[in-house]
């Protein structure tokens, strides 16, 4: 069990860094058009979809990345429990 956990957490935790690389492209001009952007975007964008669905953006400053960061964190924190339970 604990193996299983171990490999569901890393994987989250991946996906973690791959949003917060996907937040900082939009800093740097052209970043997302790139092919690597293009590829971490398909990835990453149906996860922040429904965020952005919900909370409009705040004039030019779209913070439904970080409301989906925060809620990626306690679904990690969520499953770190979940397999605590079973240990």
């Amino acid at each position: 069990m604990a193996t299983l956990a171990n490999i569901i957490i890393q994987v989250m935790q991946i996906y973690w860094f791959l949003c917060i690389i996907y937040i900082f492209m939009s800093w740097l001009p052209n970043a997302r058009e790139s092919q690597f952007g293009q590829t971490i975007g398909k990835i990453v964008e149906p996860f922040f979809a429904p965020f952005r669905q919900i909370i409009p953006p705040i004039g030019m400053i779209d913070i439904s990345p970080i409301v989906a960061l925060i809620a990626l964190r306690f679904a990690m924190d969520g499953v770190r429990y979940l397999f605590s339970m079973f240990m």
